[in-house]
């Protein structure tokens, strides 16, 4: 993430509230920090977390890595972060997750590959003690409730809304007849479902346009390329495409340069440092700054007021911001 743009956002503000007794979850909104209480580390050893995130190839989770080393030192703990291979790696998650509870961590943060799957081992960590941070993608409340594990404090962005804007900003002023494609990310999680249905919910307002197509590319630059080849092999007349990641936007970006389809509008999210290029070169029209750095932070910062039994919302939401050529000049 270039942070020029993070700091153009603003700090954001830590805002945890104190749960209610009412059925629906408490929501804080984060626009600017301000520093929590520092959390003294036990008389016999620094607080060891650990911070678990799906891979460091995307760098939108090297920038969720950054904040969550800022928060290390700001607090003076012990940070173990772990990650995947790939961000389809879930096996390799849940074995990390076992690997943190052997080890004796007194939190996880973890930002889940997959909204159900992690639950089993989560609840394992929650039954040793460990107390858990949800960041990034949501875990499924169903599939908490069912397997006994409370509700885990939740940190992450608006991800409908914020996918809505982007794809919104092509939709805009388009001609009757125009075919629209979206790239999903992995459907299993969270995130990729809310993305998707932000975007449809744009393209749908606008009666103008047609989506002919919605696939997962799940998350990567190569499968945004390979699907994004195949969507256009059958249905060579679309002229917008909204990609759920900056990664999956690059690789549809090349398929679109090398076929000579510089006509097709595409929006993404993540406002990683290669797609605000894109965006500056005016191939990619608009992506969203969704502060993974502020994500890494916050999640390490609730990880150490659950250590110290302090009650805090269930829901904390970042805002975002949604990154177009106006808007960096």
């Amino acid at each position: 993430m270039n942070m020029r743009l993070w700091l153009a956002v603003g700090l954001p503000i830590f805002g945890l509230l104190a749960c209610g007794e009412s059925a629906s979850p408490s929501v804080s909104t984060v626009a600017k920090t301000e520093a929590p209480p520092v959390v003294a580390a036990p008389a016999h050893s620094k607080p060891r977390l650990g911070l678990v995130m799906k891979t460091l190839t995307n760098p939108f989770f090297i920038e969720m890595e950054r904040g969550a080393r800022r928060a290390e030192k700001e607090f003076n703990i012990e940070l173990l972060v772990k990650t995947a291979a790939q961000e389809t790696s879930i096996e390799q998650q849940i074995q990390i997750v076992e690997d943190l509870i052997a080890a004796k961590v007194e939190a996880i943060v973890i930002a889940p590959g997959d909204s159900q799957r992690l639950v089993p081992v989560l609840k394992k960590a929650a039954d040793a003690g460990i107390k858990l941070v949800n960041i990034d993608n949501r875990l499924d409340p169903a599939t908490l409730a069912q397997s006994g594990l409370p509700a885990v404090p939740f940190i992450s962005v608006d991800n409908e809304r914020a996918a809505y804007n982007s794809a919104k900003f092509i939709a805009d002023g388009a001609a009757p007849g125009t075919q629209a494609a979206i790239l999903e990310g992995i459907r299993s999680a969270d995130n990729a479902r809310q993305r998707a249905t932000g975007a449809k919910r744009a393209f749908a307002e606008n009666s103008a346009i047609k989506v002919v197509a919605s696939e997962s590319a799940s998350w990567k630059i190569d499968e945004g390329y390979s699907v994004t080849k195949q969507i256009f092999a059958d249905h060579p007349g679309i002229k917008l495409l909204f990609a759920a990641n900056d990664m999956m936007a690059l690789g549809a970006l090349k398929y679109l340069q090398e076929s000579g389809r510089a006509e097709v509008k595409v929006s993404a999210y993540d406002a990683l440092e290669e797609a605000i290029a894109e965006v500056k070169a005016g191939r990619l029209m608009a992506t969203v700054d969704q502060q993974a750095a502020e994500q890494g932070y916050q999640g390490i910062v609730l990880a150490l007021r659950l250590l110290k039994n302090e009650n805090v919302s269930e829901v904390m939401i970042i805002e975002t911001r949604l990154i177009t050529a106006l808007a960096l000049k």
